[in-house]
């Protein structure tokens, strides 16, 4: 068994309390929404010092961002992966609509921070803002670069397209989670996910 050198161990320790701090975070963050959760309770729930967490975040801000660039990491390379795009854009949109789509809807702990994150954005704007930035922006980007690459689609505005796209599997995904609508308005999302994409691209036989 390989011996890991000093300066490894205090890495490996590094990253494990910064693991347990996030999760603990997350924890908190859920129960008591942003504005109600405090450094003091992020240390109790992570159980360990506040000293410790101050060590690796600068303040409550900074560690729901830490959060939220986790999160948008993570749901990025699920959808895109780490290759560039490429093949049929009918295949390729809806392979990645039905990743997204389905990531979101199955993903908990995902649709919860998320909630927390809507209903504290009138009170603090600069958290919803770097979720926008992180989050959104890239995804918006990387549909425009993709769609902008196929000019066989004669799409006039591929920025917006791209915006389309993302804006509606996220109105799906809220009326369908958050407003509680699935039994108002039941829909399997395969079905919005093909015909959004015949709207975008035109039906082809």
């Amino acid at each position: 068994m390989e011996l890991l050198k000093l300066g490894e161990v205090r890495t490996e320790n590094s990253k494990d309390k910064v693991e347990q701090i996030l999760q603990g975070a997350m924890q908190e963050f859920l129960v008591h929404g942003y504005a109600g959760t405090s450094m003091d309770r992020i240390a109790a729930s992570g159980g360990i010092s506040k000293a410790t967490v101050y060590s690796h975040f600068q303040d409550k801000q900074g560690l729901f961002k830490a959060l939220v660039e986790r999160l948008a990491k993570e749901r990025f390379k699920s959808v895109f992966g780490t290759e560039d795009l490429v093949g049929e854009p009918k295949k390729v949109l809806h392979e990645l609509a039905v990743k997204a789509l389905d990531g979101m809807l199955k993903d908990d702990e995902y649709m919860a921070f998320m909630r927390v994150l809507i209903g504290e954005s009138e009170r603090f704007p600069e958290v919803a803002q770097y979720c926008v930035s992180i989050l959104v922006k890239p995804t918006v980007d990387t549909l425009q670069r993709y769609l902008a690459s196929h000019q066989e689609l004669n799409i006039s505005d591929p920025e917006a397209t791209a915006r389309i796209i993302v804006g509606s599997l996220v109105n799906f995904m809220m009326t369908q989670k958050k407003k509680h609508g699935a039994e108002i308005l039941p829909m399997d999302s395969h079905r919005i996910i093909d015909s959004l994409i015949d709207l975008l691209l035109g039906v082809r036989s």
